[in-house]
């Protein structure tokens, strides 16, 4: 098992692996439960022969710690996505907001029935639903069975605007590009809009402010998109929200 840092995909990880294990390099390899550029934690490698057992792998219930930031809303619902809501003042006090997270989080336990994220490698008729959102084509987003075995409510914390554009702009440049490097070594990265996402959050928090991270922890079934949850939660309290940070901490009897 590797832990995948924050900023990489999960196939440079396995690549940076590999180059780091020259009696591995003829060895079919491959990952098992994708982890998004902005999440971290632990990633699950197969080699050999146990790559023929991937479904069985995926099948594997997961743990992770993750937090939601309360005021923006993006069409990725994490930090590396563009801002759905223009100049939103949240004016929702701190004990207000306690009180409503608590009060909702019953609807994201259990059994219920969860939409892919449109930015995510789902595939509809053929093609990932992400295609279909840079493409701006209109798809029928479908929809899978989830379990939750437990969410629980940690802390909430009040970051200004300044810290936040600081903390979301460290974090956006780990993301490689379409034709970057690490460490002398060429990696695929990927084109996640970087650069005009950076460019749109240094505007939308120019404006003196203050917003509100939650920390959560969540025992869930495979497939449960934790950046899902934030967004829908957001909705739920009528208030704006996303993925903060996602950092997967167990899958299955593995823990990092």
């Amino acid at each position: 098992m590797l832990n995948k840092k924050e900023g990489e995909t999960p196939l440079e990880s396995l690549e940076v692996f590999r180059a780091g294990h020259k009696e591995l390099q003829k060895i079919k390899m491959t990952y098992a439960g994708r982890l998004d550029p902005m999440a971290s934690g632990l990633l699950l490698i197969l080699l050999g022969e146990e790559t023929k057992k991937k479904e069985k792998y995926l099948k594997l219930d997961k743990e992770y710690e993750f937090e939601i930031l309360f005021g923006f809303a993006t069409d990725t619902y994490d930090v590396l996505g563009i801002p759905k809501v223009n100049n939103y003042e949240l004016t929702i006090t701190n004990y207000e907001l306690r009180k409503e997270i608590k009060n909702n989080l019953k609807f994201f336990t259990g059994k219920f029935i969860q939409k892919y994220p449109i930015y995510s490698s789902k595939t509809v008729k053929g093609k990932p639903l992400f295609k279909y959102a840079r493409g701006g084509e209109d798809v029928e987003i479908p929809t899978r069975d989830v379990y939750v075995k437990s969410l629980k409510f940690i802390k909430l914390r009040k970051i200004n605007n300044k810290k936040l554009f600081e903390n979301i702009e460290h974090r956006i440049k780990k993301v490689n590009g379409p034709a970057s490097t690490r460490e002398g070594k060429p990696t695929r990265g990927g084109d996640f809009r970087q650069e005009e996402i950076l460019k749109i959050w240094r505007k939308k928090l120019e404006k003196e402010n203050n917003f509100y991270i939650g920390s959560f922890k969540i025992k869930c079934s495979s497939g449960t998109y934790v950046r899902g949850i934030a967004n829908s939660l957001g909705e739920k309290l009528n208030v704006p929200s996303l993925a903060f940070s996602i950092k997967r901490t167990k899958l299955g009897k593995y823990m990092i």
